[in-house]
């Protein structure tokens, strides 16, 4: 089950491809340092493209926010379009 930052109810992933896609988020902003949420998800998506089953994008939306909830990767504050990193 996932987190949200907002404290909202979470979702219910499959534990292989939150593991996937939690790696793929973290070395994309480890490699570049800070990243938009569009350049974030064309990232992963140009890193696990061909090789997994579902909506990349949604996937990396979810896994962002649960990132965000346990505290592994924040939005730099006053920044639009949304930035993230790993603080």
């Amino acid at each position: 089950m996932t987190l949200h930052p907002a404290g909202k109810t979470g979702v219910n992933i499959d534990k292989r491809k939150y593991d996937t896609v939690r790696e793929a988020i973290l070395q994309s902003l480890q490699e570049h340092g800070t990243l938009t949420f569009d350049d974030l998800t064309a990232e992963v998506r140009r890193r696990l493209e061909g090789t997994f089953a579902g909506s990349i994008s949604w996937y990396v939306t979810t896994v962002k926010l649960d990132l965000e909830a346990r505290g592994e990767i924040a939005r730099v504050p006053k920044c639009s379009p949304q930035r993230l990193i790993i603080p």
